[in-house]
């Protein structure tokens, strides 16, 4: 973004004052930034009205006082390019293009038209629903909306929005500072939005929802850059089905990408990954109200045995750490606690001493000493409302909890097992409270528990930091080596391969004979890049007469399968020892992620047990070693039922050198997956190769 840009940005974000262009659409966006208590001056275009909601209306752009800070455009698509023309030339700030009719149905050039006449203005859209600043009043926005802000809150951006204008209407009193509905993303994309949202000190979260991002690289710089800020960042990423995809292309014309290659995206950056509306809205009130947590433990409360019960189960499923209560946390508590109490964690204090703040603040404040807890929560299902007898009794104990948490310095929720037992009045004394008032027991700890992988994500960055993302062109329509061409440059790369020959049928009872049987025969032929399904892989074979045979055997086979494909051309190899664990490693490349590996569960399973993790490269060590330990294959690597273990650092270390070596050959290699790739305890050997060149 230029630096002209960026100043026009400000200027459309925090406008002094507002410019309507069009008709109806416009009237309701003049309606909508008077209910949302803008102060700034507003003007209206429009040559055939007297006047748009009782703003007068000038005949024309170029009839306009002075340059607006901000426009609302919603005029039919065709005159867009002249009107951002026009705008443009007379030093207007920003824009947000409500009109549709561009890129999301396939018109390509007027969308560039559109993005070579907008110059250095800041340009929302087309194809949106526009801005809402909540801090300072603005907003230039197509529909009734709502929202709430106590002076800071999350910054959302969308690719939708109907989203968009439906969280403002949810009832969760996320706290809000900016929405923005970005729609097509002609100039300005998510990437320019993070970067500008993480420097508003406004700003104590930042939430996306993201069909497609236009420049992976800027994503990178802008969400590091909030990661360095302390401002978390929350991604729900749509269009991962196969469905998902082509809705997407359709709504705003992007393409949603690979699921694999964002998460490792979000990974890398410490962004968070939601996948439902709800957890996003639950995780960013988290942060924005709670904030996040300096460690991993956790104090849970309740007034019922069900709710200790329901808080203990899902944090068990999701890693969620509820400690135990050392013997001297259980003697205080238990000096503290009504004589039907149990001491644990999560904590039933019982219903002898609910609602009596002076009796349940002690009980607070010892568990959270005795645990040395990181975060807390107390589970609260407030009784509906006009039903308010017992309602002091809650707010008694939320008081008692909040300031126990105040005291202790740790992040604190309110949760209520279904999310409508909380009302608006009580949500809001919660957060004035400055304690999250969380809506689902499973949505609280999900929430939770990202906001701890976050602060260690964070930590981890400053350690480790990402070297820059290398995006770029691909090799296009390359072509298969075959096994053994393959496998010959693995061992100039330092991977080990087993020892093996090419030969053709009437040498291959010699060369097996100096290999040492077992061993392993397979055609090679440029047609079968996957040689199981036309059984052009024989295992195990013990002698001169099993070979003869298996050559017999695999030649008809293949001639069956596709008689083009059969030559008289087999490599023999020793058969490996069995080994720890097989895993699948591939390294491609994608045009806009750049190069990337991918390892999980090897061998004739990959398929079925889809056990993968994918890294974008260049990449650490570390950062392969714990893509690697996340796997549930690696349960195998860690000396399972009395196996050998293996040395995961060392085969990091192998797998980072063979990455290393892909980064230096891009250009002339397009991609190599290795599978199986065997796992001893001390090395790795790669069984099976197909490794994928340009033709030229």
């Amino acid at each position: 973004m230029t630096p002209a840009r960026r100043e026009n940005l400000e200027r459309l974000l925090k406008p002094r004052h507002i410019a309507f262009i069009g008709g109806r659409d416009a009237t309701i966006a003049v309606r909508e930034a008077r209910r949302r208590g803008f102060q700034g001056q507003m003007w209206a275009v429009n040559p055939k009205r007297a006047d748009l909601d009782g703003v007068g209306c000038v005949p024309s752009i170029s009839d306009l006082p002075e340059p607006p800070d901000a426009v609302y455009l919603a005029i039919p698509a065709a005159g867009v390019t002249d009107a951002l023309r026009e705008l443009e030339q007379m030093g207007a700030g920003g824009v947000v293009c409500f009109s549709a009719g561009f890129k999301e149905t396939g018109d390509i050039q007027s969308e560039r038209d559109l993005i070579e006449v907008a110059g250095d203005m800041a340009l929302i859209g087309p194809n949106c629903y526009g801005m809402i600043n909540y801090i300072d009043n603005a907003a230039l926005w197509s529909f009734e909306h709502g929202g709430w802000s106590p002076g800071y809150g999350a910054a959302i951006i969308t690719q939708s929005g109907m989203f968009s204008s439906d969280i403002t209407m949810s009832a969760r009193s996320l706290p809000m500072a900016y929405m923005v509905s970005a729609g097509n993303q002609a100039v300005l994309g998510i990437e320019e939005f993070l970067d500008a949202f993480a420097e508003d000190p406004a700003v104590r979260a930042i939430g996306l929802h993201i069909e497609g991002l236009r420049d992976i690289a800027a994503f990178e710089r802008a969400a590091l850059k909030a990661l360095d800020r302390g401002v978390p960042v929350v991604a729900l990423k749509t269009g991962n089905s196969a469905i998902g995809a082509t809705l997407t292309v359709s709504h705003t014309g992007s393409l949603s990408g690979s699921s694999e290659l964002y998460q490792a995206l979000f990974d890398r950056t410490g962004v968070i990954d939601v996948t439902s509306p709800s957890q996003f809205l639950e995780t960013l009130k988290y942060l924005c109200v709670a904030g996040a947590p300096q460690g991993r433990r956790v104090a849970g409360f309740t007034c019922s045995g069900g709710g200790a019960t329901m808080l203990a189960d899902h944090s068990e499923r999701i890693g969620v750490c509820f400690p135990k209560v050392g013997s001297a946390g259980q003697e205080s508590l238990t000096s503290l606690l009504p004589e039907i109490a149990t001491v644990s964690n999560p904590l039933d204090y019982t219903t002898p001493i609910w609602g009596q703040g002076d009796k349940t603040y002690p009980v607070f404040a010892t568990a959270l000493s005795a645990l040395n807890a990181d975060l807390a929560v107390l589970v609260q299902d407030y009784p509906a409302e006009g039903l308010d007898a017992s309602k002091i009794y809650y707010q008694n104990d939320a008081a008692a909890f909040a300031q126990a948490a105040q005291e202790h310095s740790v992040p604190a929720a309110i949760c209520a097992t279904l999310p409508e037992n909380l009302d608006r009045g009580t949500r809001r004394h919660l957060i004035e409270l400055g304690v999250a008032p969380m809506q689902g027991i499973h949505e609280t700890l999900n929430a939770m528990r990202d906001a701890i992988w976050w602060s260690e994500a964070r930590a981890r960055t400053r350690i480790d930091r990402p070297a820059a993302l290398r995006p770029g062109a691909t090799i296009q329509n390359p072509m298969v080596l075959t096994e053994d061409k393959g496998k010959s440059w693995l061992r100039q790369m330092a991977v080990a391969v087993p020892n093996g020959h090419v030969c053709n049928a009437a040498e291959a009872a010699g060369v097996a004979q100096d290999i040492g049987y077992p061993v392993a025969l397979k055609m090679m032929s440029p047609s079968l890049p996957h040689k199981t399904e036309a059984g052009a892989v024989a295992l195990g074979i013990k002698d001169a007469e099993g070979l003869s045979s298996a050559i017999k055997a695999m030649t008809a086979s293949v001639a069956a399968y596709d008689r083009a494909a059969v030559t008289d051309r087999f490599l023999i190899e020793a058969m490996s020892p069995k080994p720890l664990a097989e895993l699948i490693v591939t390294l491609r490349a994608d045009p806009q992620f750049g190069p990337s590996l991918v390892i999980g569960s090897g061998g004739v399973l990959t398929e079925l047990v889809r056990d993968a993790r994918t890294v974008l490269l260049p990449a650490s060590k570390d950062e392969i070693e714990r893509a690697l330990c996340s796997l549930r294959v690696a349960r195998l690597l860690e000396g399972y039922r009395g196996s050998r273990q293996a040395d995961i650092p060392r085969i990091a270390d192998a797998l980072h050198r063979l990455c290393t070596e892909f980064l230096k050959a891009r250009g002339e290699v397009a991609e190599i997956e290795i599978n199986p790739m065997f796992v001893y305890p001390d090395h790795i050997v790669a069984v099976d190769a197909l490794i994928q060149v340009p033709r030229s």
